[in-house]
């Protein structure tokens, strides 16, 4: 009761009772723009593994010793194990890939046509040509920007070259192929679409020099963070030597530029609270001075000391947690329907808020996090209540026969 009604000033009416509506203000903002914000980064993290895994799988299987001369085998075992959804071999190898007017590096690809038209990444991405017949006709898939930066289309030929071609008896010489190009497919990851090639697998074989063989099996599974225990059940039913590597360890440095970014903008937009809560000890230390009087009565009538700072801890807690009450009520639906408002604003304004074709998301990405949430308020609260302790340290040290005596 007393801590209520301490946020009014007697005296005083306006300045405490103003310093302590710009604190919640102030926390207010600051809780919402870091749910919001930081809904943001976890959506777009979860939209670039969907993506990144959608081209590549989550588990990598490579052989050692020996070559992977049986695949088949290989992959049908690892169908069997439970978590896996998918799996599929391919030679992997890097070639030139040139066409009349311009050339450049790639990674080519070789699978079946069966197991190219369930790769998520491919499948219902394809924008120009087809994915049937891919392995009668020879063709190849190519990403769109590949194909911007050759200047070519569905049915034009592509030349692949790689150095480790035929064996001569003067030494291994280059091998150059020219094949058609089947499909254009857009993955939404421009490292992708600039770089990967697929080719049929029987023609990957034999341009690479491989017959019978493959040097990658790749793995989908139900949920990517998951792997760890998927990794033992592979380990223990597959027996030949193998190499495993999932998703995280491949794009390790690309996932902690990410948590890097996401934890620097939360640590930016924490400061707009700290400022916030150094607003609470301001209101506190005036307000200690505006009821100096009334503390000295409730300490003549038998109040303690910690009752004193209890009234005071109570009261910069009361405006912290009225400021992140307010910042999760505004900030939970703002980033819910984030991608509405920016529908909204750009169909009032006439602007292009987050273009598609830069980006290359259909929409604005943003996945609440309840955890998080729970973990801001609970930031805004401790950093209230650090800024009460000395405002209400000072009222509780408040000598009560020289309050009187001022007054």
């Amino acid at each position: 009761m007393l801590a209520l009604r301490y946020m009014r000033s007697r005296r005083s009416r306006w300045l405490p009772s103003a310093i302590a509506g710009l604190s919640v203000t102030g926390i207010m903002v600051g809780v919402m723009s870091l749910i919001v914000v930081m809904s943001v980064m976890n959506g777009m993290r979860d939209e670039m593994i969907s993506k990144l895994i959608g081209v590549n799988g989550h588990i990598f299987i490579q052989p050692i010793d020996t070559p992977l001369t049986d695949y088949r085998e290989v992959t049908d075992e690892l169908k069997k194990i439970k978590g896996i959804t998918f799996a599929f071999p391919l030679i992997e190898n890097a070639a030139g890939i040139s066409s009349q007017q311009q050339q450049t590096g790639a990674l080519v690809r070789g699978v079946t046509e069966a197991d190219l038209k369930r790769l998520p990444g491919v499948e219902g991405n394809v924008r120009q040509g087809t994915l049937d017949h891919f392995e009668g006709d020879a063709g190849l898939v190519i990403g769109e920007k590949l194909a911007e930066t050759l200047g070519v289309q569905v049915g034009d030929k592509v030349s692949i070259l790689t150095a480790r071609g035929a064996q001569t008896p003067f030494g291994v010489t280059p091998r150059l192929k020219a094949y058609p190009v089947k499909a254009i497919y857009e993955s939404g990851l421009y490292d992708f679409d600039q770089l990967i090639v697929f080719m049929p697998l029987s023609e990957a074989q034999l341009f690479f020099n491989r017959p019978g063989e493959a040097n990658l099996i790749e793995a989908f599974v139900a949920h990517p963070d998951d792997v760890d225990a998927v990794r033992t059940r592979i380990v223990q039913a597959i027996t030949r030597p193998i190499m495993l590597t999932d998703w995280r360890q491949r794009s390790k440095t690309f996932f902690d530029v990410l948590k890097v970014e996401s934890d620097s903008i939360f640590l930016i937009l924490s400061i707009i609270v700290l400022v916030a809560s150094l607003l609470i000890v301001q209101g506190l230390i005036l307000l200690v001075k505006d009821k100096g009087r009334d503390i000295a009565i409730l300490r003549t009538m038998g109040a303690t000391r910690g009752s004193i700072l209890r009234v005071f801890i109570l009261t910069g807690l009361t405006i912290g947690a009225t400021g992140a009450l307010f910042g999760v009520a505004l900030g939970v639906p703002l980033a819910l329907q984030l991608d509405n408002i920016r529908n909204f604003i750009n169909r009032t304004f006439d602007l292009n808020l987050f273009p598609a074709s830069i980006y290359h998301l259909s929409q604005l990405p943003s996945s609440l996090d309840p955890h998080e949430v729970g973990g801001i308020a609970l930031l805004t609260l401790c950093l209230s209540f650090l800024a009460t302790l000395y405002p209400a340290w000072r009222a509780a040290r408040l000598d009560p026969v020289e309050a009187l005596r001022h007054e």
